[in-house]
């Protein structure tokens, strides 16, 4: 007989609602009523906008089947006295992930590789860039790359094509890997909540052409990275991760550079996993984000 015992489903709920005593409660006693145990709970009261959030992990006990209809039922039942507004994943499922692109490559080779080692479960079925230079790159990885240029004529029958693609994939989440061109309003609020950008700088910080160079123009001790959801307002969405680390003087523009793409990297990379593990809540201007 084997000693391999079988894998056990896991699920993740997440919710939200006004802030009110028993908000905790609800959720664990429910999930331990019908027998399952929780791997990671978090959970945050907003008391300034008294509202509470909540991401609980759980599996059962042993290998059993998952009545998705059912456990939505019961618990929605309870959920609704606390005006909850709730969310079920389940495992094992992989996040569609579009990527769009310009010429810098190191954040799309870097989630490429996460993806491809399994560190981010993901599926990337489209990558789609204004240059034709990452064609190759994705090639080799076997992923469909679209070469849409912009120009201002054009925009808006490119960004439809960007658009059409991105819905005939399924896209979970879109993620902007240094894509070097302003989405429209439109497409802003089309993509919202679902798309992520990542800026070369601790936001608000160095705006417009060479940040670097007005960075080392500034004497800046500091190198950053933000991660954020792409909004209407550019460069002014909802932050989930930003990076950071120390830098001096002997930093001349290219080694700011360069250490601003490592720090680009981790960011975007953390940012990603967050969306799809389900970790993120939205609020406002703001997001609660319940990291590892």
């Amino acid at each position: 007989m084997s000693d391999i015992k079988p894998v056990s489903q896991t699920h993740v709920i997440t919710a939200s609602c006004p802030s009110q005593p028993g908000t905790v409660d609800v959720v664990t006693r429910f999930l331990f009523e019908q027998g399952f145990y929780i791997n990671e709970i978090h959970s945050f009261d907003d008391t300034d906008q008294d509202r509470f959030f909540i991401r609980i992990e759980f599996r059962a006990d042993t290998a059993t089947n998952f009545n998705r209809d059912d456990f939505c039922q019961q618990f929605g039942e309870r959920a609704s006295e606390f005006e909850m507004k709730w969310e079920l994943a389940s495992s094992p499922y992989k996040s569609k992930v579009v990527i769009m692109v310009s010429k810098h490559d190191h954040c799309l080779n870097d989630l490429l590789y996460r993806y491809r080692t399994g560190d981010l479960n993901i599926e990337i079925p489209a990558i789609i860039s204004n240059h034709p230079d990452l064609e190759d790159l994705a090639k080799w990885h076997d992923i469909p790359y679209y070469h849409l240029p912009i120009t201002k004529e054009t925009k808006p029958e490119q960004e439809a094509k960007v658009f059409q693609i991105i819905q005939d994939s399924e896209a979970d989440l879109v993620v902007l890997a240094r894509y070097m061109q302003v989405l429209s309003s439109d497409m802003c609020k089309k993509l919202s909540g679902k798309a992520i950008n990542i800026h070369h700088s601790l936001l608000p910080g160095f705006k417009g052409a060479r940040p670097y160079y007005q960075a080392y123009d500034r004497g800046i001790k500091l190198v950053g990275a933000t991660a954020h959801y792409v909004s209407d307002d550019l460069d002014e969405g909802p932050i989930i991760s930003q990076g950071v680390e120390t830098v001096d003087h002997s930093y001349y523009p290219q080694d700011l550079a360069a250490k601003g793409r490592d720090i680009e990297c981790l960011t975007l990379a953390r940012a990603v996993r967050c969306h799809i593990e389900h970790r993120i809540f939205l609020h406002g201007k703001k997001s609660v984000v319940f990291a590892k």
